[in-house]
């Protein structure tokens, strides 16, 4: 049952309830290698040890291209030896190295029985039948050794970790071709209002061009999940569930942006109200009205319609709880304390969150960019910061230190 307050909700109340919303993702198999069309495991969350099935090396094998000797052979220099064989990387069968002989090799071929160290191209005449060799090397020198990286059994990928092309790489050493990941959200991006128009269509009197749906897919895909852009719903309240209704199935998350304010036509508000979500307001600028909770058994989160409130509550709320649940262990964007090259206001009772240009070079100093309206929107795409100033505090001099959140990164 829907309550609409007029209390104002804390923000990590309201950051909790969204949180609690979106359970942690299934567990699914994908491909370490796959085309770019493909579900892939790049970025996601392994949820399970990878245990080292083979050694890496696999087998003893040259670290140069060069030849590879006894090193007692090559002790007296400089001295001619035969080449008996050629050994290019991949082959499989190899002849023993007879004493006072010596076999061409390449980098990562396998190491003749009998040989104990290479000797590097550039330390000889590169002779194809004899070769001439001028400096001598030590037992082992740029030899391999067998899982003198990994050993069988070794724990090489703990759970957990997210997987970078460093991990996928070491994965597709060891013969994975699939990894235990847990799978990215599914989100239902819906844009409504009947005054949104899309792009190249001249706009009449009253009509907007469509950026919130845009935004908002865009920074679930940049959190990692999947999203699909639902736009242009008008301000009717059957024609939003017929939109919605077919789609309801494949998403684990329904994301709006408007219609959720106290005035007339707020069709998310007028269409979820009595059927399972929580309306309120949050004690925070931008981004006041907000709401969440299940319909017919989907999460729901509904975001403010002016454009930087929408992004601003996405970066509050949205991503933490997509982030966690694919099972990150970090899912806050990283903070940092700035000083503030300006004053600043902010209305009492609410955390404000400013856009702001951080500079770390210049002294840790943070510059306001724009000022605290909602629809500022060429201001938030400047910034590389929000300033986050807390609902105790209705002052900021220039030079007072303030807490800034980051909008890159982890």
């Amino acid at each position: 049952m829907v309550c609409v307050s007029n209390r104002l909700s804390r923000v990590a109340d309201h950051k909790a309830r969204v949180a609690g919303l979106v359970g942690l993702m299934p567990v699914v198999e994908l491909p370490v290698a796959s085309r770019q069309d493909e579900e892939h495991c790049l970025g996601l969350v392994l949820a399970g040890d990878v245990v080292a099935p083979v050694p890496l090396p696999p087998f003893d094998n040259s670290a140069m291209d060069g030849y590879a000797v006894r090193a007692v052979d090559v002790a007296s220099v400089p001295v001619e030896l035969p080449v008996a064989e050629d050994i290019p990387a991949g082959r499989t069968s190899l002849a023993p190295l007879e004493p006072g002989t010596a076999h061409r090799i390449m980098t990562g071929a396998p190491m003749p029985p009998g040989a104990d160290a290479v000797v590097q191209v550039e330390w000889t005449d590169g002779g194809t039948s004899v070769v001439r060799v001028d400096r001598g090397v030590a037992v082992g020198a740029n030899v391999r050794r067998m899982a003198d990286d990994v050993a069988v059994g070794t724990t090489v990928l703990r759970a957990g970790v997210t997987l970078g092309p460093a991990q996928l790489g070491l994965a597709a050493a060891l013969g994975f071709g699939s990894l235990p990941v847990r799978r990215r959200p599914r989100v239902l991006v819906l844009s409504t209002g009947s005054e949104l128009v899309g792009p190249g269509v001249a706009l009449e009197p009253g009509q907007i061009y469509e950026s919130n749906g845009v935004m908002l897919a865009a920074a679930v895909r940049e959190a990692g999940g999947e999203a699909e852009l639902l736009r242009f719903v008008p301000d009717d309240v059957e024609q939003f569930h017929a939109a919605i209704a077919p789609r309801l199935a494949s998403v684990d998350l329904l994301l709006t942006s408007g219609g959720v304010s106290a005035g007339a036509y707020e069709v998310v508000k007028d269409a979820f109200t009595g059927r399972g979500v929580e309306f309120t307001k949050v004690a925070m600028q931008p981004g006041g009205p907000q709401g969440a909770g299940r319909y017919q058994g989907v999460a729901v989160a509904t975001l403010p319609g002016n454009p930087v409130s929408a992004q601003v509550s996405f970066e509050v709320f949205i991503r933490p709880a997509l982030r966690a649940a694919m099972g990150f262990a970090t899912v806050e964007r990283p903070t940092a304390a700035a000083r503030l090259s300006a004053p600043i206001t902010s209305p009492a009772g609410r955390t404000q969150f400013r856009r702001g240009a951080y500079d770390p070079a210049s002294g840790q100093v943070v510059t306001p960019v724009g000022g605290p309206g909602s629809h500022l929107l060429s201001a938030l795409a400047i910034s590389n910061c929000l300033i986050e100033v807390p609902e105790d505090v209705t002052e900021l001099a220039a030079g007072a230190e303030v807490a800034v959140r980051l909008l890159h990164g982890e």
